[in-house]
């Protein structure tokens, strides 16, 4: 029986709801000390501006030049140490995006490994011997895959890291095409938008192959580098399938885009009548309902992925057997209705069978 694992991946996440709670608790908790970190850490920083007599008269005199000289000079007075806390707040808020997003992806690989193997297997696509062979796997106690994860893990924030440096130099090199003695605006940000795009793309493949790698390390307890080699193999033996997955939920997740940003345009556009605050707390909400769908959509195509890994023969329906050629009925000679007057044993001439 064949199966689509773009369907048993809708499917499962509309069956496992705890799988989307599970995804929206990790991640939103990591989101929240962030937000919550960056919110606190600015106003403390504006909180500890120092302000002089000096830089007051300046703004008093509301000359633009002499207003902005006390403004720059206001705000790099304390920019030292919050560069040091920013740089050791993205540290500790990395080192928890790492150990939540493991633990996380345990649990939830888990849950489909188990939904698939028992619940959707039974139904006939899975002989006996598979399924005995997969609940053997899923009882085995051997390494664990936390540490392979927190190590994938890592190498998804140095990616984050590395995409970042890798913008700045793209701004760097399209400053050289518009230098201060020739400046040429348009020129530079023609520079910078593929060498942007070539960037991004990178880092979005980088972090794509290390997630899959993720599933690997947790269904067959493999280390950093097997969960990579398995996923690129995975990749390369299952390619439409895979691709087909990302597609549909990718062209869902953007029409969930889409739909909030139209959504949350009109909010905006209701600012100047109704009280702000409404349309803030609008806002806010349609942002948080379209993070949840967008988790709930990212669990949809990670049961695609462990469907296409633990279901590998009914992803296609089987040929059906050649005809075997019918060969052509036998057919009995004509049966002769006549005399042949020709015959000797027939001639009514005496002994004219023996004389010949």
């Amino acid at each position: 029986m064949a199966i689509s694992p773009t369907a048993e991946g809708f499917r499962a996440a509309f069956r496992r709801p705890s799988l989307t709670l599970a995804e929206v608790m990790w991640r939103w908790t990591a989101g929240a000390t962030a937000a919550a970190l960056f919110l606190f850490g600015l106003f403390e920083y504006l909180n500890a501006l120092p302000v002089t007599n000096g830089e007051l008269l300046f703004l008093r005199t509301r000359h633009p030049y002499l207003v902005g000289e006390a403004i720059a000079h206001i705000f790099r007075g304390t920019l030292n140490r919050v560069v040091v806390a920013g740089l050791l707040s993205a540290f500790l808020l990395g080192l928890l995006w790492t150990v939540a997003a493991s633990v996380g992806r345990i649990a939830t690989v888990r849950v489909l490994l188990d939904y698939f193997r028992r619940d959707v297997a039974v139904n006939g696509v899975r002989s006996e011997g598979e399924l005995e062979v997969a609940s053997r796997a899923s009882m085995s106690d051997g390494r664990a895959p936390l540490p392979a994860l927190l190590r994938l893990n890592f190498l998804r924030a140095a990616a984050a890291l590395a995409a970042v440096f890798g913008l700045a130099g793209a701004s760097i090199l399209a400053g050289f095409a518009s230098p201060d003695t020739n400046p040429q605006p348009g020129l530079a940000f023609l520079v910078f938008l593929p060498l942007a795009a070539l960037v991004c793309w990178v880092c979005w493949l980088l972090n794509w192959l290390l997630s899959l790698a993720g599933m690997f390390a947790v269904r067959d307890e493999e280390n950093a580098a097997g969960a990579l080699s398995a996923a690129v193999t995975f990749c390369r033996e299952h390619l439409g399938p895979v691709f087909a997955v990302s597609t549909w939920t990718g062209l869902a997740h953007l029409i969930a885009f889409v739909g909030a940003s139209v959504v949350a345009s009109m909010a905006l556009a209701f600012a100047g009548i109704v009280p702000w605050r409404l349309v803030v707390a609008a806002v806010v909400l349609l942002t948080l309902a379209y993070f949840a769908l967008a988790d709930w959509l990212y669990m949809a195509r990670l049961a695609g992925y462990v469907c296409i890994a633990e279901m590998p023969g009914a992803l296609a329906a089987p040929l059906p057997p050649a005809p075997r050629p019918v060969p052509p009925p036998l057919t009995a000679p004509p049966v002769q209705t006549t005399i042949d007057r020709d015959e000797p044993i027939l001639s009514d001439v005496p002994n004219l069978a023996a004389e010949m």
